[in-house]
């Protein structure tokens, strides 16, 4: 863990000496910080100067996170705080937001802003009708539709009052192409989708409220997709217009399994760049919509 007090950046990085600190001063909470599209865009708004609240929930992760947050901290002279929370508990959100709030208060007026807020933490089972149970359906919907709504309710006091504010909800192409096995993890990003609406609506005086639909990225969780999975993928990539494998400007080994996956995966860092983008003051008037993120797997409506 960083120094428990924010502080400008002294950095003097290639972000910080060519203007591109855009949202130094700024504080985001990000859920799900230590691997994956999560990690992408801590390194994205830390590199744009914003400090970092970053979540993670297993012991295992404890290690990556904090070297993740050290490594942050150093190249570009951010305030970085790790924290375990489970989103998927009843606590864990509050527990989140008010450990942060203890580190990064100000001293003597404890005035506590929380500028951005990225619900990414999330988890996916792929289970038929047939196989689908009352434990996982309560798993799936307890950390990715009430860890980010109590997360939401937590943060609620310390949000801007001018609309500066940017909440940025991580969905799925899931929540709209009826994959299959995917009732309750579909259902998850589809709720998560509708609340993106409210909160557009509730939060108009503080913040700005969109997701982003991600289809498949090299991550961990889409590492080892089953035979069957990628067969029923392939046609979905075949279509996707920015899937294709491009030789000499992608490496050999993403050209080669885009050749028999029907196409590629999205990176890490591509679905972080959308996010960061909701994240600039440049996105201020766009509010309760869902974001393009999947190569154009599902044209946003």
């Amino acid at each position: 863990m960083s120094h428990p007090g924010f502080r400008r950046s002294t950095s003097t990085n290639i972000g910080a000496s060519s203007g591109y600190r855009r949202l130094e001063g700024k504080i985001a909470i990000v859920t799900g910080a230590s691997r994956g599209i999560g990690k992408a865009i801590c390194k994205n708004l830390g590199g744009k100067g914003c400090s970092l609240i970053m979540n993670y929930t297993s012991d295992t992760s404890a290690e990556p996170t904090q070297t993740l947050a050290s490594d942050l901290k150093q190249e570009y002279g951010i305030t970085t705080i790790v924290i375990q929370a489970d989103m998927g508990h009843e606590a864990g959100p509050a527990h989140l937001v008010e450990t942060a709030r203890n580190h990064l208060k100000h001293p003597k007026t404890g005035k506590f802003t929380i500028d951005i807020i990225i619900n990414n933490a999330g988890v996916a089972n792929n289970l038929s009708i047939e196989e689908a149970n009352a434990d996982d359906f309560a798993f799936q919907y307890n950390v990715n539709v009430r860890g980010p709504l109590f997360l939401m309710k937590a943060a609620l006091p310390y949000l801007p009052t001018d609309r500066s504010g940017r909440i940025v909800n991580l969905s799925s192409v899931s929540a709209s192409m009826g994959f299959h096995k995917q009732s309750v993890y579909g259902g998850t990003k589809a709720a998560l989708e509708a609340m993106t609406r409210t909160w557009s609506r509730e939060l108009s005086e503080r913040a700005t409220v969109n997701s982003v639909n991600p289809g498949p990225v090299d991550t961990d969780m889409y590492a080892e997709p089953s035979p069957e999975w990628q067969r029923r993928m392939a046609g979905w990539l075949l279509n996707t217009p920015l899937a294709a494998g491009r030789d000499g400007i992608d490496p050999p080994e993403v050209v080669e399994r885009a050749k028999k996956d029907g196409g590629r995966t999205a990176t890490a860092d591509e679905i972080a760049g959308v996010v960061a983008m909701l994240c600039s003051a440049d996105s201020g008037f766009c509010t309760g919509s869902v974001i393009c993120a999947n190569g154009g797997m599902r044209f946003s409506p």
